[in-house]
């Protein structure tokens, strides 16, 4: 059955769910393009995908932020399309053994910040802070992190007037009781410290692989709530973070000292990571632990493939000398063509030295996605050693690596 929301937009199969409705596969009919479609039933109790379309399309333009196709109701359903995105942190968490590298966790922490900051400049809070809300990009996108699923997400302040929503106590959980802040816990209204609070946790569970508070049985939803909260409050920054780097606690402990109506200082939190980041001599080059699995796992399996044609039997010395020939071309023609691809990708060899990489750019800044608003295109700079690499701020601060004539290396602040 050929099922369609908005005319050109054809459903396919099933590929999610979020905090309120299914999410499908779909396909634009005229252009051939796929794109993600989110159904909710117009029967629910309490329809929130019209809510979250008119919050996408107020955060529209932004970094990391889907943009809305189409909204609309069709038979017995509200339809949203948006764009089609890769996988989720939490899928690649998974696939990479449930833990990641510290590079890896600092490069998104470093795009996780700052989204969460385009957010509040915006007015909203997201209050669902979680791995399966972050999504990584596609294609030239494919290293910048979305932030997805906002029917949870509330104004915490007017536009216009920028008076703050007042304190209130006695607010139910709203969000995911692994990542809720402590304040969310005991009732408190949500405001920006909370959203943080919830990612210094997230970055946590990334370079631990879970949480203390994870696994606790309780009779009722309420009481395992209560569980974990009270294994929240006697966790200190410090015992939470033993075996990392001290940002992480002082990362946790300027959030939690935040007072409601505070603004958070996202330069000082993003400042700190990244002069970590230096420190452990990582890169920008945006290769993450995922890229180098894939790229070990395709090593892999050339391999095997290559064992399975050796053991195949020949008809005769002719033929085997032939093959051999053949193979032995093909190899060469293969492995030049992976390096070229290793090249262009920008992968982190296996063997090499300590972050040490064939290119240190990619084709396309992640952070430069189509010169959309606050980034600027890349620019030549002459002059320096090949191989090397730019960096420079944008308004949001993130650090984009741009590409020079002959690599020179400089770094420049807007």
């Amino acid at each position: 059955m050929d099922l369609r929301v908005g005319r050109k937009y054809r459903i396919g199969r099933k590929i999610g769910s979020g905090s309120f409705g299914d999410i499908y596969l779909g396909v634009n009919i005229i252009t051939g393009e796929e794109v993600a479609i989110k159904l909710e039933n117009i029967a629910t109790k309490h329809p929130q995908l019209h809510y979250e379309s008119r919050i996408y399309r107020t955060l529209g333009g932004g970094v990391g932020i889907p943009f809305v196709r189409w909204m609309g109701t069709e038979c017995d359903y509200n339809a949203m399309v948006i764009d089609l995105l890769g996988p989720s942190l939490e899928d690649l968490f998974n696939y990479c053994g449930r833990k990641f590298s510290f590079k890896t966790v600092l490069l998104l922490a470093d795009q996780l910040i700052s989204r969460l900051e385009y957010i509040h400049a915006k007015c909203y809070l997201h209050r669902d802070i979680k791995p399966d809300n972050f999504l990584m990009g596609i294609g030239r996108r494919g290293s910048v992190v979305y932030v997805i699923d906002f029917g949870l997400a509330k104004k915490y302040r007017e536009p216009r007037s920028r008076v703050h929503i007042p304190y209130k106590e006695n607010k139910n959980l709203t969000g995911t009781a692994r990542y809720a802040s402590v304040n969310t816990h005991l009732g408190i209204e949500q405001s920006r410290r909370d959203d943080l609070e919830s990612l210094a946790y997230v970055l946590i569970y990334f370079c631990r692989g879970s949480l203390p508070w994870q696994g606790l049985k309780a009779a009722t939803k309420r009481q395992k709530y209560d569980r974990i909260m009270e294994k929240k409050l006697s966790c200190s920054s410090e015992s939470l973070t033993r075996g990392l780097p001290t940002e992480f606690a002082h990362y946790l402990e300027y959030t939690r000292h935040l007072r409601f109506e505070d603004k958070p200082d996202y330069n000082f939190l993003r400042r700190m990571f990244r002069e970590l980041f230096i420190r452990e001599e990582y890169r920008y080059d945006y290769v993450f632990d995922w890229t180098i699995f894939k790229f070990q796992h395709t090593i892999e399996a050339q391999k095997d493939d290559q064992s399975k044609q050796s053991q195949l039997p020949n008809q005769n010395n002719n033929n085997q000398n032939n093959n051999n020939q053949i193979n032995q071309n093909n190899n060469q023609n293969n492995n030049q063509i992976n390096q070229n691809n290793i090249i262009q990708n920008n992968i982190l060899l296996p063997n090499a030295p300590k972050n040490q990489v064939l290119n240190t750019l990619p084709k396309q800044s992640p952070l430069e996605p189509d010169n959309q608003v606050g980034f600027p295109r890349k620019m030549i700079i002459p002059d320096g050693q090949k191989g090397q690499i730019v960096y420079f701020k944008s308004p949001n601060r993130a650090f984009i690596p741009l590409a020079t004539e002959n690599g020179a290396s400089r770094k420049i602040d807007q």
